[in-house]
């Protein structure tokens, strides 16, 4: 079979991802924080984009700077000093008003007296100020910073510790605490790395558990109880031998407890209870991570009719325009390159205010449509929470499954009922027992949660008999889900919750 090189034309069609379509579906998924971190990129690198101001009709005057070097004017009054503000005398004078009228905002304000440095030494600091009416005057300013863990211990560790090397050795176990407060190093690695003894090592920690909050750089749980119970005078050896079996404790095994404590029933239920009251993580004390505080992107309020309204938070949202005005008069007189880098600026700031739009009008539409879908959820609770996927919203407003995934991916709804993710809403469906209609998972785990918070002491609900109820309910769920629902919500078992109920009681 000979080869040979021929041409050929064919006609197909494909989806081709020009730079436009990905730059759209990006902005889809991002938050309104990152939104705004990307636009303001923007405005920096495109010439021709310029920000809105909402406070105003979208026009900012323009001041020019004064020239240092400029002459006086030469019919500028002889009451017009550079040095400063013109004084009420010569206003008045000159002019045949208060100064009031013209200077709306300083009327009734004092002139500007020198301070009084006698005055503060003797303790008057009430003309301290703007004008002496403390209009600036705020007790945040005086309010100190958060202090951190590591500054905490490392003030105690200066005070505690003269010896050069031994506090440097301080210093470096400091460095390895946690945020809960438990020292996570290896002391024969930080010897050898130090240059210094293991019992040097160990003198320092003995040092460093002195230190409040009281179980600070403990190297285990059962430490940290240990330092906290010593304070107490608590630590005799029934307690030493319940904290070194905290194993027992998680469990619940309580005839094995009383066996190794040599205690009774009464004895260890007391015990318990101090354990229970002592804090497993003193480091937390000390906030060291800043929460980030969550700001929906969509608002749902009830209407009059009966209805919800569905408003985006606008607030958060980057308001930006193409300048077409500058475009055009720089287009004039600019060379053939500099038309070309005007052109590819112009072309990006026009598809980033349409995507922009577009990626608000299909927010809004997916949000209008969830909010339709359930309903019942924002009228009555989690336990009308209906199931939902991504191809019933796509489906009823007519885009992709992957659209409505992006847009519900980082957005918060907020709602009488909270603020939620909108991937809140999208559940799995459990069917019903009756023929009716499916149940959500999410209101499934809520009434397992509402019958377990209900039950006794006397009558712990197992899994079969939550089973059994959730079925009288018009639920049809098998065992091994209730099993799964309950560990999700961090239950323990009917056995173990028995146990803990028993020993409330005690």
């Amino acid at each position: 079979m000979a080869l040979s090189a021929r041409l050929e034309l064919r006609q197909s069609q494909s989806l081709v991802m020009t730079p436009q379509l990905m730059q759209a579906i990006k902005l889809l998924q991002l938050s309104n924080m990152d939104l705004v971190t990307y636009v303001e990129q923007e405005l920096e690198r495109n010439p021709l984009l310029e920000r809105v101001d909402d406070s105003g009709d979208g026009e900012t005057p323009v001041v020019e700077p004064a020239d240092a070097d400029m002459p006086a004017r030469a019919d500028a009054p002889d009451w017009f000093e550079t040095e400063g503000a013109p004084s009420s005398e010569r206003v008045a004078n000159v002019l045949d008003t208060d100064i009031g009228n013209v200077y709306p905002d300083d009327a009734g304000q004092p002139e500007r007296q020198p301070l009084d440095v006698g005055a503060l030494a003797g303790g008057d600091w009430s003309s301290v100020g703007r004008g002496g009416t403390g209009e600036d005057y705020s007790l945040e300013s005086f309010v100190a910073g958060e202090i951190s863990l590591g500054d905490h211990l490392a003030e105690q560790l200066a005070v505690a510790i003269t010896d050069p090397a031994l506090r440097l050795i301080g210093h470096d176990l400091i460095d390895q605490v946690d945020e809960a407060g438990y020292l996570r190093a290896d002391l024969a690695a930080t010897a050898e790395r130090l240059g210094a003894s293991l019992s040097e090592v160990e003198k320092v920690v003995a040092v460093l558990h002195t230190f409040e909050p009281t179980g600070i750089c403990a190297r285990n749980l059962s430490e940290c109880l240990a330092l906290q119970l010593a304070e107490k005078d608590r630590l005799d050896p029934a307690m030493q031998a319940l904290i070194a079996h905290l194993d027992l404790l998680a469990r619940r095994d309580l005839a094995a407890l009383k066996r190794l404590c040599g205690v009774d029933d009464d004895d260890l239920g007391d015990m318990i209870k101090e354990i229970l009251a002592l804090d497993p993580k003193p480091g937390h004390a000390f906030g060291t991570t800043q929460v980030q505080t969550v700001v929906p992107d969509v608002m749902v309020q009830p209407a009059a009719d009966g209805g919800w309204t569905v408003e985006l938070n606008t607030d958060t949202l980057p308001k930006v325009l193409v300048n077409q005005t500058y475009y055009a008069e720089v287009s004039k007189t600019a060379r053939e390159d500099e038309k070309t880098y005007l052109g590819e600026c112009f072309q990006s700031a026009n598809w980033l205010t349409k995507s922009l739009d577009q990626r608000a009008k299909t927010i809004l539409k997916v949000a209008t449509e969830i909010v339709r879908q359930q309903d019942g959820f924002l009228t009555y609770g989690v336990a009308h929470l209906k199931p939902l996927n991504l191809r019933m919203i796509a489906d009823a407003i007519g885009m992709h499954e992957s659209t409505v995934s992006r847009v519900t991916s980082n957005k918060y709804m907020a709602t009488t009922r909270g603020i939620f993710e909108l991937k809140y809403f999208f559940t799995s469906s459990i069917a019903s027992s009756e023929g009716g209609d499916a149940h959500s998972a999410e209101a499934v785990r809520h009434r397992i949660r509402q019958l377990i918070d209900a039950e006794t002491a006397d009558d712990v609900l197992s899994d079969d008999t939550l089973v059994k109820m959730l079925r009288d309910d018009g639920i049809d769920i098998a065992r091994r889900t209730v099993a799964k629902y309950r560990e999700a919500l961090r239950i323990p078992s009917s056995v173990q919750r028995r146990r803990l109920k028993q020993l409330a009681g005690a």
